[in-house]
């Protein structure tokens, strides 16, 4: 199966630092893939150059067979702050991309479209409001929303769910999940929360610690889905999953992978 994302030798430097270095990683079609690693390792460096928001220093990134380091539409990229107009309402908000990247279709459809995503992420009464209005969460739904109303080749998640109560967390982890089932969306996501890559992705990919930060470990995860979060956390492996994330983080981070144990 032809991945949708290839990332080869990829690298990034701020002047005479090296952030990333030789970051390689393939994801399939309909993937949920996440990265995760201690502050400042360079996993928001990685998401930011597949989105095409920072320059690539070296290497290369194909997406969907097409070698590109621009940014675009086919990419939809979610932020730790959605980042609303707060002049906008939250149809408004949505439209504003809609409009950009559908602008041959009509408006109805255009209006459409993003009030359809706004009814999935459970907005439907909230259309009309302005972020002000809304909670923290609720601008969050408005985020994904738009992300998923480009209809992308590719979603890109950069610690959504970071600022917002354990709660709500949870809430918008279910939604996202749904959204994510519906659509078959490759997804690339990065995460400092063990629990939370454990319990939305496919494969977890562990980031050594920067300068020259690479890809030191990767877990697929074995559970099933459609997942629920109560069998995840009473099953027998998912311990040893998170001790095995956990183990990383703590003792093996800091180690060129070449020095690891296999």
């Amino acid at each position: 199966m032809t991945p949708v994302l290839e990332l080869f030798q990829l690298s990034k430097s701020f002047g005479a630092t090296t952030v990333v270095k030789d970051f390689n990683l393939n994801i399939a079609p309909g993937e949920f893939v996440t990265l995760i690693g201690h502050s400042g390792c360079g996993k928001s460096t990685v998401l930011s150059m597949v989105a095409g928001l920072t320059s690539i220093t070296q290497g290369g990134m194909i997406l969907s067979g097409k070698e590109t380091t621009e940014p675009g539409p086919d990419r939809g990229v979610v932020f730790q702050s959605p980042c609303l107009l707060p002049w906008m309402t939250a149809r408004e908000n949505v439209m504003l991309g809609v409009n950009q990247v559908y602008y041959t279709a009509s408006r109805q459809e255009r209006r459409e479209l993003a009030e359809y995503y706004l009814h999935v992420v459970g907005l439907g009464h909230a259309m009309d409001q302005y972020p002000a209005q809304l909670s923290q969460g609720m601008r969050q739904r408005v985020g994904i929303a738009r992300a998923f109303s480009l209809q992308p080749k590719m979603l890109l998640l950069d610690e959504p769910f970071g600022m917002l109560d354990s709660l709500t967390k949870m809430e918008l982890q279910e939604v996202l999940l749904d959204l994510w089932r519906r659509n078959s969306l490759t997804t690339l996501m990065v995460t400092h929360d063990v629990d939370e890559a454990i319990f939305l992705s496919d494969r977890v990919v562990m980031m050594t610690d920067g300068p020259e930060a690479e890809v030191g470990d990767i877990l697929t995860i074995p559970f099933e889905r459609p997942r629920k979060r109560k069998e995840i956390l009473t099953d027998p492996r998912y311990q040893d999953i998170r001790q095995h994330l956990l183990t990383f983080l703590n003792e093996r981070s800091h180690i060129r992978p070449s020095k690891m144990k296999a």
